[in-house]
Order: C-alpha cells, then sequence, then structure tokens
C-alpha cells in the first residue's frame, strides 16, 4: 500500500512540475504583452493633444481680446488696460480703414474754399528738362471758338501742356462754372473796393501778387487771405521779356524769392504761378512743374490794364459777358477802375445765366 501511494504521489508532484513548466511561461507571456501594450497606450496618448473643456461664450469685448496672441516683452506694458479706457490702443474700426474718397469732403470738388488755412503745398512728379524746348510762346486766347463759346487754342494748349501741371481752362463743357483771376502788378487804389465786392458777393478769387506789391501793400495782401482768397504768384520782378529770357537759375529765383517772402511774412504756401506778361516755354511750365507749381493762364482777358486809357464800363462789361463759357479763367487786372466798376454788375449777371464762381486751386 505504501509503494502505491508513494508512486501516486510522485505521479502528482510530475504532473504539478509539467503543468507549472508550462504555465510559468504563459503567464510571462501574457504579462510581458500587457505591459507593452500599456506602453504603447501611454505614449500615443502622451502625443495627442489634450482636450480643454469647452468655454462658456464669452462678451463680444471678451471675446476680441482673448482672440489677440499674446503680447511680447516689449509690448505687454498697459496691455492689461480696457481699450476704451486707452483710445490710442482701441483697434481701428472698418470705417476707419476705407480709403479717402473725394466723396468724403463737405465740397467734394474741392473749388469754393481752401482745405487749409496757410495755402497748398503740392508735390508734383518731377520732369527731366534736358531736352524740352525753350522758344517763347506769347499766350493769347485767340478768337476761334467751339460749339460751347470756348476759345479753341485753350483747348489745343491745355492738351499740350496740362501734363506740366499748366491750365489754360478747365475742360468742363457741362459746369458752368467761371474761375475769376486778378493779377496784381502794383496798386492802384482799386484792390481795396474789388475786395469790398467780392466779399458783398460771396466770391473767392485768385489774386496773382508781385514780391514789390506785397511789400508796400502787405495789408491788402493779408486781408486777400483772412477773407478766403487764394494768393497765387506772378514773380519777383515780372519780367518784361518774360521768365523764358532767363536761365534757369534766374527764373527759379523769380519764383522762389517771392514764394519765400510770401511764407516768411505771411505764413502762406502758393501753389499757383501767372506767367508775367503770360510768355512761356515748354521748359518754364515743366520748371514750375518741378518747383510744385500749378501754371495758371486764362480763357478770356481783354485790354484792361492800362490806367491811362481805361476801356468804356458798359462796352467792356458786354463783352465779358459775351465771351462766357464753361470751365472759363478769366483774367482781369486789379489795377483797372473800368474792372473796379463793373466787378459786381458781372458777378450778378453770370450768376442770372446759370453760372458759378470758384476759386482756381
Amino acid at each position: 500500500m505504501d509503494k502505491k501511494r508513494n508512486l501516486r504521489r510522485r505521479r502528482q508532484r510530475q504532473r504539478y512540475l509539467r503543468t507549472l513548466c508550462y504555465a510559468v511561461p504563459l503567464v510571462l507571456v501574457i504579462l510581458t504583452a500587457t505591459g507593452i501594450a500599456a506602453i504603447s497606450t501611454k505614449s500615443s496618448s502622451s502625443k495627442s493633444p489634450k482636450k480643454e473643456p469647452a468655454q462658456e461664450a464669452l462678451p463680444l469685448k471678451e471675446a476680441k481680446t482673448s482672440s489677440k496672441e499674446p503680447a511680447s516683452e516689449s509690448q505687454k506694458t498697459g496691455s492689461d488696460k480696457d481699450p476704451e479706457q486707452n483710445p490710442e490702443e482701441t483697434p481701428k474700426t472698418q470705417e476707419e480703414d476705407k480709403p479717402f474718397t473725394l466723396a468724403d469732403l463737405e465740397n467734394p470738388e474741392g473749388f469754393d474754399q481752401r482745405p487749409t488755412e496757410n495755402g497748398i503745398v503740392l508735390q508734383n512728379q518731377q520732369i527731366d528738362l534736358n531736352g524740352l524746348d525753350t522758344t517763347c510762346l506769347d499766350w493769347g486766347q485767340g478768337g476761334d471758338l467751339d460749339q460751347w463759346n470756348r476759345p479753341a487754342g485753350c483747348m489745343q494748349y491745355q492738351e499740350k501742356y496740362g501734363k506740366y501741371n499748366a491750365y489754360f481752362i478747365c475742360d468742363e463743357p457741362e459746369k458752368k462754372v467761371i474761375y475769376l483771376t486778378l493779377d496784381e502788378g502794383y496798386e492802384y487804389g482799386c484792390s481795396q473796393r474789388i475786395l469790398d465786392t467780392l466779399k458783398e458777393k460771396n466770391v473767392h478769387v485768385v489774386f496773382f501778387v508781385t514780391k514789390s506789391y506785397a511789400e508796400q501793400n502787405p495789408e491788402l495782401v493779408q486781408r486777400m487771405i483772412d477773407e478766403g482768397h487764394e494768393v497765387g504768384n506772378h514773380s519777383v520782378t515780372h519780367p518784361a521779356a518774360g521768365l523764358p529770357s532767363q536761365d534757369i537759375e534766374k527764373q527759379t529765383s523769380e519764383v522762389t524769392g517771392n514764394h519765400d517772402y510770401i511764407k516768411q511774412n505771411f505764413n502762406y504756401d502758393m501753389h499757383l504761378f501767372r506767367y508775367p506778361a503770360g510768355k512761356f516755354s515748354e521748359q518754364s511750365v515743366a520748371l514750375l512743374n518741378n518747383l510744385n507749381y500749378k501754371s495758371v493762364f486764362w480763357s478770356f482777358a481783354y485790354l484792361d490794364y492800362d490806367v491811362e486809357n481805361q476801356p468804356d464800363p458798359a462796352e467792356s462789361l458786354q463783352k465779358i459777358m459775351d465771351k462766357l463759357h464753361p470751365g472759363a479763367i478769366y483774367l482781369l487786372h486789379a489795377e483797372s477802375e473800368t474792372n473796379t466798376q463793373i466787378l459786381g454788375d458781372f458777378i450778378d449777371q453770370a450768376r442770372a445765366q446759370g453760372y458759378e464762381f470758384k476759386v482756381f486751386q
């Protein structure tokens, strides 16, 4: 009996050992596989971004603030302030970002009033003067007229020299507009009455003054500026032979000498030039362009400047009215007693025919 019992026990131990030999490796394999899977899962979860809990809806102002990128160290000062408390840091609105157009002006055409108190400063595109024609031309509007009663010569010269910022007429046949200009070479006691009439009629004009005129009549020049008129440059010495008779340096000094005097004494920037005696050349109008000026000629003028031989007022008024045309640039001499007498009637009669007066700029 003991031998059988011992044999049975020995067989049981052998079965147990065999089972153990199979079970242990199997358990090790299972544990190893489980560990590898756990490590792989942990690794992949660490690489993927964590999902943040959904934020509650922010008010509009806070939402805009939270969408901004973090400020750099140099930008952190004052970054926590409310934009309403610091207007300088308030983002621009879409309306502020809109491009400027003429429609944004109270006066879209820009001619009724000077937009600045101290004159206009131009920045013209510069032109190479080399090779330009220096032939002196003596301007006069001529007698040939087109269907709108405009001098044909003005239209031809406007097309030819307009690229140099030269104006012989304003090409606006659909607009019944007159740009009134008066030349001031010297004072003959008429300018104050002319200014009185213009103020009464609410008309603004361009007064082209020489340097000597401004030196001798500072109170009149100041009144022109104060009452909203344009003051234009008529050169320093008003050379009878015209600017083209001089070299470039002398022409430049004729313009800048008067410009600087008006700027220094009236704090006013001129930007319109009237050629003495109407004599010019292609090179000279290009030079004026490079000096940041517009050259203003005329589409109507008549023999009104001889103070010893003044034309009849009634005949002169009729002549001026007969020459009315759209976009007209009128040249009248301010030393003329005749012009002084008829100016108010001219304004009234032109307006009665549907014309309006604007200051050339």
